[in-house]
């Protein structure tokens, strides 16, 4: 009978394994139940819905992930084997102004890989780098045939909710134009606050959120012309300084601190809607874009600011950009003009950071205000392109 001396090594290396990881295993066990009660709870590793390595097209909700070392299964196993190591130097946390710092002189893109730089000129949509400064409130939605009079009854058709809000509005028709928006925000430390993380991480926004107080609340009546009616409840959390914004080409200011706007300003370009006037006068710098409103009390300027380009839309009737009269798009259909001001503005704000003429900027604004009123809410009919 012939000698299988191969299967008697490969039986003799097995039993040495299994002997290896008998002496071994308890100890490495004992190590990471001991470790277990330190591990970081679980994170929001990724907010980009986009950026499926399987599926890059899927559009899914961000996954939890509970943030475990990797190197923990191997810590303490080769100094037993292989003998003593020398000593590592201590793991540095990262701090986010600096990782985006890095981030904007490595131009990276928005699957954190590395690209080249293009001028300006010749910039595909995803080489503008965007980020938006503002709020979030989260708004109940009812479809009336008419605001009703003192003392009426209305009966609602359709309801819905949903995290809106002039911040929220901005920062998602940003990432549909650009592929990707960065958005600092404020939310309560509630229930609200983390459903409204979550639902603007699935469409596709990347948020960074200031957690504090209670999440403002809105219940918003839209009439069968499409008019929507808003009544806020609480205060409007604000988003602070410090912001890491340097670098981008891109920053779009809804609401915030006066600090937090000086920081925007640090951005190639900054845009802002007049509705936080005594802020932007509070901060003191002087503005790419400011988009302003002939019909809205809230939303008129004084020609108190340093302001490069002025637009003041006027509805159906189109606005003015720096005096110059400039046309609306007429919408398909009228559903409801929620959120069509605020993707005005966010479309007119890429298009003049990416370089375009003021009359480009204003066309492609105009469609974009004219495609959310035929969706239902802020985000169902946003522009998704720019040709």
């Amino acid at each position: 009978m012939q000698h299988d001396g191969g299967a008697l090594g490969r039986r003799k290396l097995r039993g040495e394994v299994l002997e290896l990881a008998e002496r071994v295993a308890p100890e490495l066990g004992h190590r990471l139940a001991v470790e277990e009660g330190l591990r970081p709870g679980a994170q929001l590793v990724h907010r980009h819905v986009g950026c499926d390595p399987e599926d890059p097209g899927a559009q899914v909700l961000a996954v939890l992930e509970s943030v475990v070392r990797a190197e923990r299964a191997q810590e303490g196993f080769l100094p037993r084997v292989l003998g003593p190591l020398a000593e590592q130097p201590a793991q540095v946390p990262e701090h986010l102004v600096a990782v985006r710092q890095v981030e904007t002189l490595e131009r990276r893109d928005r699957l954190r890989c590395h690209r080249p730089h293009h001028p300006y000129n010749e910039r595909s949509r995803e080489d503008v780098r965007c980020a938006v400064v503002g709020h979030v409130e989260w708004v109940e939605f009812a479809r009336v045939p008419e605001m009703p009079d003192a003392g009426a009854i209305v009966h609602a058709s359709d309801v819905w909710e949903e995290p809106a809000g002039g911040g929220a509005v901005v920062a998602r028709q940003l990432a549909r134009l650009a592929g990707r928006c960065e958005f600092f925000t404020a939310l309560g430390e509630d229930e609200l606050g983390r459903e409204s993380e979550r639902r603007l991480a699935a469409l596709g926004i990347d948020v960074h959120v200031r957690w504090t107080g209670m999440t403002r609340r809105a219940w918003t009546h839209v009439d069968a012309r499409g008019e929507r009616t808003i009544t806020v409840l609480g205060d409007k959390l604000l988003p602070d300084a410090p912001l890491p914004l340097h670098g981008y080409d891109l920053a779009f200011f809804v609401s915030g601190t006066a600090a937090a706007l000086r920081d925007a300003r640090s951005a190639r370009f900054l845009a802002a809607t007049v509705r936080e006037l005594p802020t932007l006068q509070a901060a003191g710098v002087p503005l790419d874009l400011l988009v302003a409103s002939a019909n809205d009390a809230g939303e008129r300027y004084d020609g108190s600011l340093e302001v490069a380009t002025v637009v003041v839309t006027d509805g159906e009737r189109g606005g003015t950009a720096n005096g110059q009269r400039y046309d609306a798009v007429p919408p398909e259909r009228i559903v409801d003009t929620y959120g069509a001001g605020d993707s005005f503005g966010a479309a007119v704000a890429f298009a003049l950071a990416r370089g375009d003429e003021l009359s480009d900027a204003l066309a492609l604004g105009a469609r974009a205000g004219s495609a959310v009123i035929g969706g239902r809410g802020p985000y169902e009919g946003q522009l998704a392109s720019t040709a």
